[in-house]
């Protein structure tokens, strides 16, 4: 009865009013998660040491340490996540960044960054079960869009609060963040209060796209194991994206002279970017040929990871003003990561027929990524401390930037001859045709064995 009740809601509301609805929800969800996890970025806590390593650093590893096993067990916990205890695991998850935030501001140092392991470890898995309440639909593509800048707006709001209360209120580094916390906790609660309303998929999304289930240990290694060549390219590409990415936003304080732009340039320069973003991404949503939309957003981040090779490769020469340099990089990084944030695996399940859910693979390259910017901080402490966060970060772009490429072109490869090979037999892509073989083999065996034995 409730089930028809939510699909006669869903008919009766035009779609526009939904995405506005949904898209709006999950783009604020998101936007709060953020407040509640990134703000310290906008500290600099120059001079302080922990053990002879750089404060911030000891503090971005320690909170990526809780972020990084967040995502190990969200691999199990997202895909297996039931509908109806995904708003406990946001009230549970919210309550528990925000105690550790006001840990790190009553704990003295150096004990306090101990608490962000737990600022980390409770927020690691927010992005997949947002997304959760978005898969599925005819709609997704927009609503994940909207989700996804929410990344590139809320990085730079952040940020920009953060700077407003250091500078303009006077707040300690160490309390800002649980400030900035304190005011972002109920309103994502409310809004995941919210999001338990949203009516579910119809019969018709459903038939567009597919049939959205959980997945256990065995589908998810047999599902890993189908498109292997694609994966082991997407993933080793995202750990390299995710890597860049978390050192811009982690440390663009260093790397450039903060000063010479105001407190807020960060949320204006990532609006534009993110507009930019938005409208690309819907104009995507229009199209209904999956391999054409898989082939265009691997082509744009091919474009967008070559950009930014170029430009740190001639960053001298170009001599770019800060406001350009920041918004392409937030452009061009940001419209390669969003892309398998958002709308990238739910459209490469839609084209293959994939009985299984995104929160799979975005929690699983989410967990490779991290695993790479923990390594990555670690290297530059131990053996890199002496580098100059500019030249570092520079670097990096270069080498980050033609691997990326060369990972997208083979993977654009596989996708035209993959959907050439499902076009002349889908079965060949069947998981649970696979699946049951397999059993089917080993029961064989089974029977062989105890014939044998008697």
């Amino acid at each position: 009865m409730e089930t028809n009740l939510h699909e006669q809601t869903r008919r009766n509301m035009p779609d526009w009013l939904f995405v506005l609805w949904a898209g709006g929800t999950a783009l604020l969800s998101y936007s709060l998660v953020y407040a509640l996890r990134k703000p310290f970025t906008a500290a600099e806590f120059e001079g302080l040491q922990v053990a002879g390593m750089d404060y911030k650093i000891a503090v971005s590893i320690i909170q990526l340490l809780g972020y990084v096993s967040a995502k190990l067990l969200g691999i199990k916990l997202i895909s297996e996540l039931r509908p109806e205890e995904r708003l406990r695991f946001i009230v549970g998850s919210a309550a528990l960044s925000e105690l550790s935030l006001l840990a790190f501001g009553l704990l003295p140092m150096p004990y306090n960054i101990v608490a962000l392991y737990f600022n980390g470890l409770s927020l690691g898995c927010m992005w997949g079960v947002i997304f959760s309440f978005l898969e599925g639909r005819r709609t997704t593509d927009i609503l994940a869009s909207i989700m996804g800048v929410s990344m590139a707006l809320s990085s730079g709001v952040a940020k920009s609060l953060g700077l407003y209360a250091l500078h303009d209120l006077h707040v300690s580094e160490f309390w800002m963040p649980a400030l900035i916390g304190a005011f972002a906790f109920p309103l994502l609660c409310l809004m995941g209060w919210m999001m338990t309303k949203f009516p579910r998929p119809t019969a018709e999304d459903i038939a567009s796209r597919s049939e959205r289930i959980t997945l256990d240990g065995h589908q998810r290694w047999a599902l890993f194991r189908r498109f292997m060549p694609v994966l082991i390219l997407l993933f080793g590409a995202n750990l390299l994206l995710t890597v860049q990415r978390d050192v811009k936003e982690d440390f663009i304080v260093c790397i450039i002279d903060v000063s010479t732009i105001s407190s807020w340039a960060f949320a204006q320069i990532d609006s534009i970017a993110t507009l930019v973003l938005l409208a690309t991404f819907a104009l995507l949503s229009t199209t209904y040929n999956h391999l054409k939309v898989l082939c265009v957003l691997l082509i744009l981040s091919i474009a967008g990871m070559g950009t930014l090779a170029v430009v740190a490769a001639n960053y001298e020469e170009f001599h770019l003003p800060v406001t350009i340099w920041l918004f392409l990089q937030s452009l061009c990084l940001d419209m390669a990561y969003l892309s398998f944030q958002t709308i990238f695996f739910e459209r490469f399940i839609a084209c293959f027929k994939i009985r299984g859910n995104v929160g799979f693979f975005i929690i699983t390259i989410d967990f490779v990524g991290y695993m790479g910017t923990l390594a990555l901080l670690v290297f530059k402490e131990l053996h890199a401390s002496h580098v100059d966060w500019t030249v570092f970060y520079n670097n990096m772009s270069v080498i980050i930037g033609v691997v990326c490429c060369l990972a997208f072109v083979g993977s654009l490869i596989y996708m035209l001859n993959a959907s050439r090979r499902f076009r002349k037999d889908p079965d060949a892509f069947s998981l649970e045709d696979k699946e049951k073989a397999s059993v089917k083999e080993e029961k064989a065996n089974d029977s062989y064995l105890m014939t044998k034995t008697i």
